[in-house]
């Protein structure tokens, strides 16, 4: 897998790019704050509980307002595998879905370990993140996948029937390669989601969503991502279903005003090009950041996939100063959050400055093992 990268970086496009950078991972956690206390009830329950408006601000699950849940925790644990496959790349290996597969494992560890453990040297600082020894409910796939060091691949998934949107909703960051040519973006993020997700909808839908954000992060609108999107599918066999959900969702956005009926009808039965295709829906006809996530969140279907997709979606659009401060300000780990995107946007930006074969930071090989 070859990279086209050498992009000249002024300090207008940084800024850019770090505000992009973190409007995305932020988007896609509040995203999944908002959507997980209400995820598995359908719209006449979520009513029932927060009003005839449903769910409109975050509220109390998992012990506190605002906590996120193992979709966002796999989303950081992306972004962590993409910046050490970048450093690692000096030593001479370039396989970043193993990478992945390596970051993916330290994020299982977090499931079972009651907190981090000082003699893994190798593990990198995000691993170390005492909040992240949570269990937030992670799917029967996403343990199996990630249960032993064997890894998924395209031509032997894991979990081949799977088709949930668990995947796709840990593919965003794959989206803020934005050095990278489109085609590759998917490729990576189809073959990182074959690790715990083998059917070709889901794998495919999370290689549809990583280069619509990587359209988005590039300054393109929505509907031209979208297009691209489908474009690229086409080659792929199995494409039918996913670049079917897409279009249904570009079509939606002409009939009339949105509904929580539309939305459950696009998200359809818990499936990854369902949420796909509601996210797409409601990051294109919400009024704004808000209005948007609270659209994508009251439904029938997967609220919280559902939200951090569109989050995702919203964020790499306008960026972090889109986002509703209130919620940000409630948002279980968001140091993190922040001081990864930070992270991954200098690795993308500056990387040469921070390492290579003739000499590397101490500092960042300690954050970033090579290992």
């Amino acid at each position: 897998m070859s990279v086209a990268t050498g992009a000249v970086w002024g300090r207008v496009e940084q800024q850019d790019f770090r505000s992009r950078v973190r409007g995305t991972l932020l988007g896609s956690a509040v995203g999944d704050a908002l959507g997980s206390p209400v995820d598995g009830l359908d719209v006449e329950g979520i009513r029932e509980q927060y009003g005839t408006e449903g769910i409109a601000d975050l509220a109390f699950a998992y012990g506190r307002r605002g906590a996120v849940t193992h979709l966002t925790q796999l989303s950081l644990f992306t972004v962590d595998g993409l910046i050490r496959a970048q450093v690692r790349r000096d030593t001479g290996a370039w396989h970043p879905p193993t990478d992945l597969h390596r970051a993916y494992l330290r994020w299982a560890a977090t499931q079972r370990d009651w907190g981090p453990d000082e003699r893994r040297k190798d593990d990198g600082w995000l691993a170390r993140e005492e909040w992240l020894y949570a269990r937030r409910e992670p799917s029967r796939p996403l343990l199996i996948g990630f249960g032993d060091e064997n890894m998924g691949t395209l031509d032997a998934p894991k979990n081949p029937g799977e088709v949930g949107p668990e995947a796709v909703a840990r593919s965003a960051p794959f989206g803020l390669l934005v050095g990278w040519e489109p085609q590759l973006v998917v490729q990576l993020a189809v073959e990182c989601a074959a690790q715990t997700h083998g059917h070709p909808m889901a794998y495919l839908s999370a290689g549809a969503y990583a280069v619509i954000v990587h359209g988005l992060a590039r300054g393109q609108t929505l509907d031209a991502a979208v297009q691209q999107a489908l474009g690229l599918l086409s080659a792929r066999p199995g494409h039918e279903s996913v670049s079917s959900a897409l279009q249904h969702a570009l079509g939606a956005v002409r009939q009339g005003m949105p509904t929580p009926t539309r939305v459950a009808e696009l998200a359809g039965d818990r499936t990854a090009e369902g949420a796909l295709a509601a996210a797409v829906y409601c990051a294109l006809v919400g009024e704004d950041v808000r209005h948007g996530l609270c659209l994508a969140v009251n439904q029938d279907g997967p609220s919280g996939a559902t939200g951090a997709l569109t989050g995702g979606l919203l964020g790499a659009l306008h960026g972090e100063t889109a986002l509703p401060p209130a919620w940000l300000a409630e948002l279980e780990g968001r140091p993190t959050v922040l001081e990864l995107a930070d992270d991954f946007a200098m690795e993308m930006t500056q990387g040469p400055a921070l390492h290579g074969p003739a000499g590397s930071s101490p500092g960042w090989l300690i954050r970033y093992p090579r290992a």
